[in-house]
């Protein structure tokens, strides 16, 4: 988004996009190596025990012969971008002050063929030096990964690309869903959409399963480890999620398809019934 060979200076071009200028020149720190160890160590155990609070992964820590504070394994899950999964009465996503909140749209609606309704999301990929994000659109009627994307922020930036490059090469939903993140929430993803006519529909208050086909192929990633094992660096992770993914699309039966994968879920949807 911001080009650093333009004539216009990259103050006024964060000014035009409406981002802070701080995140054009900020560079994260590195993670420690003890912090690294101690961030695979509960990535192992959130997979194990998803329930776990700070209280809980702190005591399993100890157990393990890690002593360390609540707080420090707060700071650490929350860099890591996982929490404790219960429901919740109200979502906790909130967006960026400013940002357009949309209505819920999807409440009774039968979805009854591909490109009706797309969904938008993001997760984290561990790995044996820090962590990457994953972006993924998913088509809900086929449960289809129409494109992705990885990055080492939660920029904006990385879910346009993802966004623009589904709509390039599958032409363009219906509705497109996310969520109230402010990586979603922004002029930069809402205003492709609105290009393009595209209704837009938000998780809001009570709606705890606007997500849940993008959720359920997280659990998917996050439990399959061969997509990214702790021994991947960091420059290898699109080789290893692309295969994941690719496999997923065209070999992944599923039973709301008879069996049948994605792929042809996407591309030839007439024998097959609608996902419950």
């Amino acid at each position: 988004m911001i080009d650093r060979e333009h004539d216009l200076p990259i103050t006024k071009q964060a000014e035009v996009l409406k981002i802070s200028r701080g995140s054009v020149y900020y560079l994260p720190r590195p993670v420690s190596p003890p912090d690294l160890a101690i961030m695979q160590r509960l990535d192992r155990l959130h997979l194990e025990f998803p329930f776990a609070g700070s209280r809980k992964l702190r005591d399993l820590l100890a157990a393990e012969g890690c002593k360390i504070g609540r707080r420090h394994v707060k700071t650490l899950t929350r860099r890591m971008g996982i929490e404790a999964l219960y429901r919740r009465p109200r979502t906790t996503t909130k967006p960026a002050p400013g940002h357009k909140i949309y209505p819920y749209l999807l409440r009774g609606m039968e979805i009854t063929r591909p490109n009706q309704v797309w969904a938008m999301d993001i997760t984290y990929i561990p790995m044996v030096r820090g962590f990457v994000y994953l972006a993924v659109v998913l088509d809900w009627f086929s449960r289809r990964v129409p494109s992705w994307r990885v990055s080492i922020t939660m920029e904006a930036a990385f879910c346009v690309e993802t966004q623009e490059d589904a709509l390039a090469r599958h032409g363009r939903p219906d509705i497109f869903h996310i969520d109230q993140g402010s990586q979603f929430t922004g002029a930069a993803l809402t205003g492709v959409l609105a290009n393009h006519g595209i209704a837009i529909s938000m998780d809001g208050r009570g709606v705890w399963r606007g997500n849940e086909f993008v959720e359920r192929l997280w659990r998917s990633v996050n439990t399959k480890r061969s997509i990214c094992p702790p021994t991947t660096p960091r420059p290898t992770p699109c080789a290893s999620i692309g295969r994941y993914l690719a496999g997923y699309n065209g070999r992944c039966p599923h039973s709301s398809f008879d069996g049948g994968t994605p792929d042809r879920a996407y591309f030839s949807p007439l024998p097959f019934r609608a996902p419950a």
